[in-house]
Order: C-alpha cells, then sequence, then structure tokens
C-alpha cells in the first residue's frame, strides 16, 4: 500500500480523497494555486505545497510543476481527482516515467477511450453497441454529406477531442449541414486546438444513463450497476440517480455486461464509466468512457455501501476484484449546488459565503468544500456542493431531498438550490418521465426563488 498519495486536484474531491486516505492510514500532500490558499484541503491535508497562480494553466494544470511537488515531498502516488488532468494520457505517463504510481488508467487505455472516434472503433471490436455513423474522422464536409445521407437525418457533430458541450451540432436538415460542421469545427480548434469531426445518427428522446465500472490490473472488472445522468443543462449534469426510474431488470443485466465487456477489452484498471445513450425503445448505444472517478459516484457508494475512492486507491495498489457485480437495494439522488443564478440563465456567481447552513438528518450526505466566510472564485468550475439524499424508494429520496433543500441556506451568492427545489416539485420528474431534453422547456418559477 501507498505510504503517501500527492492529491492533483482542488475542492470536494480533495477533500473527499484525504478523507478516505486518512481512514487508510495514508499521508497526503495536496497541491493549490493561490487562490486557494484558504481552502479546507489545504488545512486538512498532512502537507500542502503551491504549485501556481490561480490560473490553472499554471497551477493545476502544470506538470512539471505537479511532479516537483510529489518529488519533494516523497510522494509515492498521484490521485488526479476528475477534471483537470485526470484523463490526460501525458500526465499518467509522466507519473509512470518518475516512479509514481498514477491513480487511474494507465496512459494507454486513457489514449484508447479519449478519443471519441477510437473509443467508438474500440467498442465495435469489442461487440457493444455503438451509435451509427462514421467510422473514423470526418475529412471534409462532402465526407461529412455523404455519411449523412447514408444514416439518414437528424444527425449530429461531434468533436472526437470534444467534453462539456464544446463542438457539438444537431443537423436536423441537409441544408442545414455545412454551417454546422463549419462551426462546430471552429468551436473544437478553438476549445482543444483539434477540429476532428465524427458524425452519428441523432437518438431522439434519449437518456443518459451510465454503468459505474471497476476493473483491475489481471483484467477482470465487475459493475456497480447505472446511474442516471439524464437532467443536463448544455450537455452538463445537473441531478443524477441510481437506480434510473426508466430502468428494468433486463435492460440493467444487459446494460452491465455490455459495460464489463467493454472495460475487460481493454484491460481496464481503475474505476470508470461506460457512458451510454438509450432510446425511448430502451435500445443501448455506446457513448463514451470516462477513465476517472466520476462526479456523482457518491449514490452509487450509497446504494451498495462501497467507497469507490478507496476501491481506486486498492486498485492501484494492485488488489483485484472478486468479478461480482453489485446492484441497488436503496433509491439515492444527487444534486450538483452551483454557484449560479438561475433566474439569470444560470450565470456564474462568485464571490463571499457571508453564512452557511447545511443540511442533515437520516439519509442526507453534503460533499462540499465551503464554509462561512469562503470566497468562491470565479476560475474554477462552478460546483459548491453535491446534495446527496438516499432513501428505501425514489418517493422517499424525493420528498428527503426536497426538505434538505429548504434547509440549505448559502448567503452572499446566487446558487441552483431554488432550480433543485422547483425540480423537485415537478410533475415529469417525481413521475420519472425526463429525456436529456428536460431542460429545453424548463422554466424558473419565481415562487422559489426565496428557497
Amino acid at each position: 500500500m501507498f505510504n503517501k498519495i500527492l492529491i492533483a486536484n482542488r475542492g470536494e474531491i480533495a477533500i473527499r480523497i484525504i478523507r478516505t486516505c486518512r481512514e487508510m492510514g495514508i499521508k497526503t500532500v495536496v497541491v493549490y494555486s493561490k487562490a486557494d490558499e484558504d481552502s479546507l484541503a489545504v488545512r486538512f491535508a498532512d502537507e500542502a505545497v503551491c504549485i501556481g497562480p490561480a490560473n490553472s494553466k499554471l497551477s493545476y494544470l502544470n506538470v512539471p510543476n505537479i511532479i516537483a511537488a510529489a518529488e519533494i515531498t516523497n510522494a509515492d502516488a498521484i490521485h488526479p481527482g476528475y477534471g483537470f488532468l485526470s484523463e490526460n494520457a501525458h500526465f499518467a505517463h509522466t507519473c509512470q516515467k518518475h516512479g509514481l504510481k498514477f491513480i487511474g488508467a494507465t496512459s494507454e487505455q486513457i489514449i484508447r477511450m479519449g478519443d471519441k472516434a477510437t473509443a467508438k472503433a474500440t467498442m465495435i471490436e469489442a461487440g457493444v453497441p455503438v451509435v451509427p455513423g462514421s467510422e473514423g474522422i470526418i475529412e471534409s464536409v462532402e465526407e461529412a454529406k455523404k455519411i449523412a445521407d447514408k444514416i439518414g437525418y437528424p444527425v449530429m457533430l461531434k468533436a472526437t477531442a470534444g467534453g462539456g458541450g464544446k463542438g457539438m451540432r444537431a443537423v436536423m436538415r441537409p441544408e442545414d449541414l455545412v454551417k454546422a460542421y463549419e462551426s462546430a469545427v471552429m468551436e473544437a480548434e478553438a476549445a482543444f486546438g483539434n477540429g476532428g469531426m465524427y458524425m452519428e445518427k441523432l437518438i431522439l428522446e434519449p437518456r443518459h444513463i451510465e454503468i459505474q465500472i471497476a476493473g483491475d490490473q489481471t483484467g477482470r472488472a465487475c459493475h456497480l450497476s447505472e446511474r442516471d445522468c439524464s437532467i443536463q443543462r448544455r450537455h452538463q449534469k445537473l441531478v443524477e440517480e441510481t437506480p434510473s426510474p426508466f430502468m428494468t431488470e433486463e435492460l440493467r443485466k444487459e446494460m452491465g455486461l455490455a459495460a464489463v465487456k467493454a472495460a475487460e477489452y481493454i484491460g481496464y484498471e481503475g474505476v470508470g464509466t461506460v457512458e451510454f445513450l438509450v432510446d425511448k425503445d430502451r435500445n443501448f448505444y455506446f457513448m463514451e468512457m470516462n477513465t476517472r472517478i466520476q462526479v456523482e459516484h457518491p449514490i452509487t457508494e450509497q446504494v451498495i455501501d462501497y467507497d469507490l475512492v478507496k476501491e481506486q486507491i486498492m486498485l492501484a495498489a494492485g488488489a483485484t476484484i472478486s468479478g461480482k457485480n453489485y446492484f441497488p437495494n436503496l433509491h439515492s439522488i444527487e444534486c450538483r449546488i452551483n454557484a449560479e443564478d438561475p433566474y439569470n440563465n444560470f450565470r456564474p456567481s462568485p464571490g463571499k459565503i457571508e453564512h452557511l447552513n447545511i443540511p442533515g438528518g437520516h439519509g442526507v450526505r453534503v460533499d462540499t468544500h465551503i464554509y462561512a466566510g469562503y470566497v468562491i472564485p470565479p476560475t474554477y468550475d462552478s460546483m459548491v456542493a453535491k446534495l446527496i439524499t438516499t432513501a428505501q424508494t425514489r418517493k422517499e429520496a424525493i420528498a428527503k431531498m426536497s426538505r434538505a433543500l429548504d434547509e440549505f441556506y448559502i448567503d452572499g451568492l446566487k446558487t441552483t438550490v431554488p432550480f433543485h427545489r422547483q425540480l423537485m416539485d415537478n410533475p415529469d420528474f417525481i413521475a420519472g418521465n425526463y429525456t436529456t431534453k428536460f431542460m429545453e422547456d424548463f422554466v424558473m418559477d419565481e415562487k422559489y426563488a426565496d428557497s
């Protein structure tokens, strides 16, 4: 087992890792930018090293500085959390080159699954269902026209190096293809330095359902059931739950087996997710693989009593899995609380937290890094907390979430608490009747403004 782990991240995930390491008797080092010098992660870790200014390119994405911090503190492993360098093959390889265990997938696996076009080709080889589309990168707009005509409209253009919805365009009609293709390429080049595009058939009324998987260094994998991530805004997840209200026992078994097949085909090491689009007829198609811990991992932990961060560390240290698959026996919902104004097009709302009340009680979990007096910097992701409720049934989990949201008080800035409180009263959400298009028709009600 590792003696000391350096955490190459910030915020709630850094604290989450610190807590598990402390329970396991492992020392921790946290790296931080000057903007985060007053963070709880800096206070809670055994050691802390400043690696640069607020700009993430000069700090949390600064590989030489992170490696240097690991070397001067004698860390023997690095946990990347999520975001930043967590799916960066160069970083994983650099860790290995310097004798540091990267707690996550190998650099080869990240390369294989990080590029969406390559990942799709790999899944076709593995026999995992994929959305019909191009076999690789589209070389020209003329080729895009031919592929769209072959698979039929509507189609979706996607940046092969994409993420967060950038470089994506839905094309409903042939006459819209050229403009959509050109704008998607430009956006992808600006965001990722890579304008490569591929095309898929656009699945109408889709659900976004992911399967949590874990794999050891022998090539064996298991799954830990599903999470429904369909409530999204601009391809950013807002709410997740498990089990999915759309799931059947047969579909869960089929998707779980497909996810394990995907993981074992590449000999996947660590925890990660295989993400699928599921159409209205419950046909499912591989979308992508996330080779890291997910923001929404707590709901899986809650329904199967399983510490996924501990599992990450154990697998990185060489532990093997039994091969047993896990299924939920409770219901859990996670609401991402962001420093955003839901009444003003979710505009970012950084600032100082003047007063704070965090909800509690049976079945309520809050993963957060904030405290009264803390200043939310404008530099990073706007998420300030994850509110998780768990109960015997979905109805009870929703009721518990409504109560917990009523108790969640963050004074000094705008947050998405009112949005989530309204969502818990929404008849379609209560009925489990939602898709990834849900937010397109969602309108904030002023009566929730004081939530």
